[in-house]
């Protein structure tokens, strides 16, 4: 039997209660239940230092190593973001700072990354999507085409770990997608 997929889960926003942390563990959930092992990379408890080259030079933060080591054993990483001013939160875009370099060996590198999020907006926090998946691809990792975003989140996400309805089949689309893109890929002999 195969060893179970590893996935990072990394939420975008701090808060405990974020409307995002809700969204992300019902990917955790579904991801689970496909049989992977995940593991929450939580940006609040992880407490990384702003992105200063001088710290980085002087050595690595306890903190950046355990979240590039992190990255480095899963498979996948899934990133559920809010949006901020029309883009994703400092936090993460400052956590992607560290784990991008160096660039050329850095642990996104390759990586598959499914990217959701969700907003109390109309749209779904889908222009910090689309801005965590340009930086994503500027890293080298490989985002994954399927995208979910859940507008006016606090009547879509329930308080007992729901998603409305007309949200679970992109989610397990975007699930899906993911877990499909680590799978090695097979190629047929010539």
């Amino acid at each position: 039997m195969a060893d179970p997929v590893r996935v990072v889960a990394i939420p975008g926003a701090l808060r405990a209660a974020a409307n995002n942390r809700k969204l992300l563990a019902l990917a955790v959930r579904d991801a689970e239940a496909h049989g992977a092992q995940v593991e929450l990379l939580d940006l609040k408890t992880l407490a990384l230092p702003v992105y200063d080259q001088d710290v980085e030079d002087a050595g690595l933060p306890e903190s950046v190593v355990r979240a590039k080591d992190a990255i480095h054993r899963a498979q996948g990483v899934i990133i559920s973001t809010p949006e901020y001013n029309a883009s994703l939160p400092g936090g993460l875009k400052n956590a992607i700072d560290w784990v991008s370099r160096p660039f050329a060996t850095n642990p996104l590198r390759n990586k598959p990354v499914a990217v959701i999020g969700s907003s109390t907006g109309m749209f779904g926090a889908m222009w910090a999507q689309a801005e965590l998946r340009k930086v994503l691809a500027a890293t080298g990792a490989r985002v994954v085409d399927a995208e979910l975003s859940v507008p006016k989140a606090q009547a879509h996400l329930g308080e007992g770990g729901s998603l409305a309805p007309e949200h679970d089949e992109g989610l397990a689309d975007v699930v899906s997608a993911l877990l499909e893109e680590t799978r090695p890929k097979v190629t047929a002999a010539a």
